[in-house]
């Protein structure tokens, strides 16, 4: 029986374990967006947005100039980016949260400490920023990250107020 025992719990250790890998998944992929130089940041920003833009053209054809191509992607490239730092952070804090879950951590403290959490980890990737040739840290980046990180918390937090009560 001991035995047993002993065996359930290393299979319990090891899928809290494993239940992190999507977690640092996510900052290895944040991390390395951020290691891009300006150059090869601002030419994937501008190629998602042409991206973006042409798809539009096409799906609603539109029949958009050259002009009016770059135009608009100029126009859009700034607020994709952004969004692209919200849905970052918003996912992260999704693959924070369960682990942490998983683990035992329950109601706030579960939400309050994937929170601080993410938010550490924004301000430190955007101090990683300052090293890398083009790029510079920004309060406003961890400030918009972090509307990302509140939007996941608060999503889950109302799904488990309706799900479990017996949580708080």
């Amino acid at each position: 029986m001991k035995l047993f025992i002993t065996y359930i719990r290393k299979k319990k250790l090891l899928f809290k374990l494993l239940s992190f890998i999507p977690a640092l998944t996510m900052m290895y992929l944040i991390f390395s967006f951020s290691s891009q130089t300006g150059e090869e940041s601002g030419n994937l920003s501008k190629k998602l947005s042409r991206t973006f833009v042409e798809t539009g053209d096409k799906v609603f054809h539109l029949r958009m100039t050259a002009k009016q191509t770059k135009t608009y992607t100029d126009y859009l490239e700034h607020p994709l980016r952004k969004l692209a730092h919200i849905t970052e952070y918003f996912i992260l804090t999704f693959l924070v949260l369960f682990p942490l879950y998983i683990c035992g951590m329950r109601g706030r403290s579960l939400v309050i400490g994937a929170v601080l959490f993410c938010i550490c980890f924004a301000a430190t990737d955007e101090f990683h920023q300052s090293f890398v040739d083009g790029r510079g840290a920004s309060l406003k980046d961890v400030c918009i990250d972090s509307i990302g990180i509140f939007a996941a918390s608060a999503l889950f937090s109302l799904v488990r107020s309706v799900t479990a009560k017996d949580d708080r």
